[in-house]
């Protein structure tokens, strides 16, 4: 008798535990669209802050990153001990010019106790949410008080995130745009015309940076640029440092960072990818979970420089994807996705496929 003969055929759909709820972009822009971007960066700042207060729990690892000429590949892994949550995502700014996204991105979140999965999504534009919300979070806690003018420079692809989230979260009325790219401004003064925001178009940076409250930085060059330089910075500013996220990428020039109050994210990842790589390795920093959670001072005066020096860490996609998850149900934007293989019999995986092929015939 043949051991490989097929057993009885009775069901080969799908089980319930074979299914992963995907995001797909257009189910993300979908969800985007009925929450509304600047109530959804708000709701993932909430998600962030509440882990950022949790800190200790989670497992914490610089991202694991492949770098090559043209840019970077990078895993960046978390856990709380319940829920393990990891991001995959470049960075090539090289892209645009090719037809190609400077970023894109895709997440998992999975069940510790068993490794299942259970959310797929994409993450390109969720990035772009959970940093403007980052950004913003740690600018309630920065910035001086009564801020109403940023200074935006970089005005590509998170631009306008950057925007809504200011204005939504710090209470922000005014951006000064600059990109050395003008379309570039013109695209983001479009998109944000009918946000409510004053929006001013500059010519330099130097332009925009006057009269600002709170300079946000974001290129995308993989190099030292310096985007500020020590005289365009006055007293009393909160600096969002955002675009240089990888060894060899800055955009500030190192006298500025001699006058501020540094605040990071993760000092083992920052000391490698961010402005604080151009300092001393013992160069004093604060981290921000211990600002929020009152074990550290932020702002202390109205002169004071403060300084986000912000290169995104794994914790705030975690956050990110598990507010995604919670809003399965509320927006009903997902696809069931037939992901994991699951025999009646566990250890027959060889005898579903054997099976799967008898139906089939």
């Amino acid at each position: 008798m043949n051991n490989l003969a097929a057993k009885p055929v009775t069901n080969l759909e799908p089980s319930k535990l074979a299914m992963v709820p995907f995001v797909s972009v257009d189910n993300m822009m979908k969800i985007v669209n009925t929450i509304g971007a600047s109530k959804m960066i708000a709701e993932i700042a909430s998600y962030i802050e509440s882990d950022f207060l949790r800190w200790e729990s989670f497992d914490k690892t610089p991202r694991v990153a492949s770098h090559s000429k043209e840019g970077v590949i990078e895993l960046m892994p978390t856990s709380d001990g319940e829920t393990y949550g990891f991001k995959y995502v470049n960075g090539h700014p090289a892209n645009m010019a090719r037809g190609f996204q400077t970023v894109t991105a895709f997440g998992v979140l999975a069940r510790v106790d068993n490794g299942y999965p259970v959310l797929l999504s994409e993450m390109t534009i969720l990035t772009a949410l959970r940093t403007a919300a980052t950004s913003s979070l740690v600018a309630k806690y920065l910035a001086p008080e009564g801020s109403k003018t940023m200074a935006m420079i970089g005005n590509g692809a998170q631009c306008e995130f950057q925007a809504l989230a200011f204005q939504e979260v710090v209470g922000i009325d005014t951006v000064r745009l600059y990109d050395v790219d003008p379309e570039a401004t013109v695209k983001a003064a479009a998109n944000l015309a009918n946000s409510g925001l004053k929006v001013i178009a500059c010519k330099s940076s130097q332009e925009a940076v006057s009269g600002a409250d709170i300079i946000t930085t974001c290129t995308a060059d993989k190099l030292c640029a310096t985007i500020l330089t020590d005289n365009m910075v006055g007293s009393g500013v909160h600096i969002n440092a955002i675009g240089g996220d990888c060894p060899g990428k800055t955009e500030l020039h190192k006298d500025i960072l001699l006058r501020s109050d540094i605040f990071v994210e993760y000092p083992p990842q920052t000391r490698i990818e961010g402005e604080i790589q151009q300092l001393d390795d013992d160069h004093a920093v604060t981290e921000i979970w211990e600002v929020m959670s009152g074990k550290a001072e932020g702002r202390t005066s109205p002169e004071q420089i403060t300084l986000f020096d912000s290169v995104g860490f794994a914790t705030e996609d975690f956050s990110a994807l598990r507010y995604v998850r919670d809003q399965l149900e509320r927006t009903g934007h997902f696809v069931e996705l037939d992901m994991l293989a699951d025999p009646d019999d566990p250890r027959d995986l060889f005898g579903m496929v054997r099976r799967a092929d008898t139906a089939a015939d």
